[in-house]
């Protein structure tokens, strides 16, 4: 009979997993099981060196923060070489971060795949962009052109 090596699982750290999107998040990954999903128990998960801990032992951490715990928590994730997926609005558009929306150009997907630093972009953000995407790329509206998007 052959035996067979089993991978060990990537372990995700959800930084934040105590609000709205991070709930959602861990709702969304808690019937798989090629993944194990980490969180810090309620007196850890302000802790600074907690999670500062919990961000190196990870292969990919989460980060569900207002802006300002999102980046100080990127520069820990960067600094211990963990992958990071921001759905804060602070590294949206910032170099070196990738744009975390597929189906933007062709080969987007491969490089939000192939990422250390992902950025979430949002609700508003990517139905604004992938109503308004195409019509540029079909140079059916400039790309310079003023639009403004009423939306709830």
């Amino acid at each position: 009979m052959l035996e067979f090596e089993t991978m060990p699982k990537p372990h995700l750290f959800i930084d934040g997993h105590a609000g709205t999107t991070g709930l959602r998040i861990r709702h969304w990954l808690a019937n798989r099981d090629d993944v194990e999903v980490r969180t810090l128990d309620e007196e850890d998960r302000k802790s600074i060196t907690a999670r500062r801990s919990a961000i190196s032992e990870s292969d990919l951490s989460i980060l569900c923060l207002p802006d300002d715990a999102a980046r100080v928590a990127a520069e820990w994730a960067t600094e211990s070489g963990t992958r990071i997926l921001d759905a804060s609005s602070c590294h949206r558009i910032a170099d070196g971060w990738i744009y975390g929306l597929p189906e933007l150009p062709l080969g987007q997907r491969a490089e939000i795949r192939n990422a250390d630093r992902v950025s979430n972009p949002g609700c508003y953000p990517s139905s604004f962009v992938l109503l308004m995407r195409p019509l540029v790329d079909l140079k059916l509206l400039p790309a310079e052109a003023p639009v403004s998007v009423h939306a709830l």
